[in-house]
This record gives C-alpha cells, structure tokens and sequence, in this order.
C-alpha cells in the first residue's frame, strides 16, 4: 500500500491531498474513460447550453415554465462540471490525486448543484400542476415576483445545504488515510476516513435530509397524479400523449435520480463494494445532466423553434426577433 494511503492523522489539517478512485488501471481503459466522459460532458454542454440561450433570446420563451427550466439548465451544467473534468484530468494524466481545498470545494459545489436542482425540480412540477389543473388561477400563483422568489428559494436552499454538510464534514478528524473509495469527493466516502464517532452527527444529518428529499419526492408524484387525472379528462387523444409524453420521461429521470442518491449515501456497509459505488454515483451525478437536456427539449416544440431561429433556421419569409433581456411573464 503506498505510504499516501497508510498516513495515519490527528485531523483533516494534517492531510494535504486525497486520492480519489480510478476508473481503470490499464492505460487503454483510462483513455476510454477520459473520451467517454468528454462525449458526456460535451453533450451536456450543448444540450444546456442551447436551453440557456434560446430561452433567454426568444421573447416567447419568457414565461415561468422556461424561467425554471433555465435554472436547471444552469444547475445542471454546474454539477457535471464540479465532478467530471477532474475525473477526466486523473485519466489522461493517470493520477488520483486531489488537494484538499479542492476535495472541499468539490463536495460543496456538488452539493450545492444537487440540491438546488432537486428543490427546483419540485418547484417545476408545481408550476405544471397550476398550468394544468389550475390553468386559470396561473397568473396569479405564478407571477413574476413569485418566480423569482421560488428560483431564489431553491438556490439559497442548495447553498445552506452544501455549506452545513462541507463544514460539518470536514471539520470531522481523518485518521484512516486518504485514500476516497469514489471518482469524487462525496459525504459517504469522506466519513469512512474519520476516526471519530462525531462522524454521527454527520450521518444523522444526511438521514434527516434524504428524509427532506423524500417528501419533496411525494409532493412531486402527488402533483404528478392530480395532472394525470387532470390529463385524462382531456377529450383529444393527442393531447393526451402529449401531456404523457412530456411528463413520464421526467418522471423516470427523476427516479433515477432519487433512487441512487438515496442508495448512495443510506447504503449498509455491508453491501457497499468500490464498483457498485462507482456505477451508481455515475447515475445520480452525471447521467441525469447530460438526458435533461433531451426530456426537456427534444418533443418540445417550442424549444424547438426557439433553436432554430438561434441559428436562423427559420422558413423563408418568418423574421427572427434579436435577443433580449429574460422578463418571467
């Protein structure tokens, strides 16, 4: 075992750096892995970034439903950003190593992402359940200033829950090396370093939060089930697989989503193996990103248009109105 890994510290000050684990140990497999997550990064890359500029350049686009869809474009970029280059960089350069400033600001930032898409993923199925079910009381549930209050509810919410759980984390003593079980930093990992039973406090923390993010995940099924029956009363047949089209992707997206993070950080011990840690942080943390993109857009015709007329792709004859600033309606 390098000497790295067989330190034995007082406290977290004492370590400089960590090392995070590799995806392969053969040179071939290492490459593969860095243009794997390159391709994964790029396409998250495009897909948001399109989200993000149509939305604010197409004046149609300027309603709540599109204002809550460019915040999570916006997180979503930040999460796949916090966690993949760095991967990507120990790859191609074939280290593991990661300082420990940049460890602490990785579980930050990641948490932060995480946590401030779940909340507003919430706040967005409650935007379509008043779009559907309570389609004429909408502008004045979801007006302009209410917006911004809840986009700014689910930032600031992230923001507080990143900042407890980093400094509570790192503020735990590390005696059992330095070497993380994951291809980045993450609360569980971090805690099987500590040598204190302080790290409870911890645990009990993530329990109380996975406990939050479950009810957020059964406001979102109930808001979910009134607009099925809301879209079941709905006489067109195409309109019905529209509304079924748009919403069950995000429904299976979302659970992925839930389903691993939960798994991931509530996982006996006893069934957590460096592979199987592996696999499901990738679905929780890079997978949900790059496919967001594409739930929300690609049977979308709105966004649709709206990127077509960012290329001026439009039909001849149609003028393209020239970007302006992001008013919510």
């Amino acid at each position: 075992m390098p000497h790295a890994q067989r330190q034995q510290m007082s406290n977290g000050s004492s370590i400089t750096h960590f090392l995070l684990l590799p995806f392969a140990h053969t040179r071939e497999l290492q490459l593969c892995h860095f243009w794997l997550f390159l391709g994964i990064s790029l396409a998250a890359l495009l897909g948001n970034g399109l989200i993000i500029t149509s939305t604010a350049c197409d004046q149609r686009l300027h309603t709540p439903r599109y204002f809550f869809l460019l915040n999570l474009s916006l997180l979503d970029l930040g999460c796949i950003s916090t966690t993949v280059p760095k991967s990507m960089a120990n790859s191609l350069w074939d280290t593991r190593a990661i300082s420990y400033t940049g460890c602490a600001a990785q579980l930050f930032f990641f948490l932060f992402s995480i946590s401030a898409e779940y909340f507003l993923l919430t706040v967005m199925s409650y935007d379509r359940y008043v779009a559907i079910c309570k389609p004429l009381h909408y502008g004045t549930l979801l007006g302009s200033r209410v917006c911004v209050h809840l986009a700014a509810a689910a930032w600031g919410t992230g923001f507080l829950n990143a900042l407890l759980h980093t400094a509570k984390t790192f503020s735990l003593p590390l005696c059992r090396g330095n070497a993380v079980e994951q291809f980045f930093c993450e609360i569980p990992q971090i805690l099987k370093l500590s040598c204190s039973h302080s790290y409870l406090r911890e645990v009990g923390l993530l329990v109380v939060g996975v406990l939050i993010a479950v009810g957020c995940f059964v406001f979102i099924v109930g808001s979910y089930v009134q607009i099925f029956r809301a879209v079941l009363r709905i006489p067109s047949e195409q309109g019905r697989h529209k509304a079924f089209s748009t919403c069950l992707p995000h429904l299976a997206v979302l659970s992925l989503f839930v389903n691993t993070s939960v798994f991931a950080y509530l996982k006996p011990p006893s069934i957590s193996s460096p592979p199987l840690d592996l696999v499901v942080s990738v679905l929780y943390s890079v997978v949900p990103p790059a496919v967001n993109p594409l739930i929300y857009s690609l049977r979308n015709q709105e966004l649709k248009d709206a990127v077509r007329k960012l290329f001026d792709l439009r039909p001849p004859g149609v003028p393209s109105n020239p970007c302006s600033l992001l008013i919510v309606q």
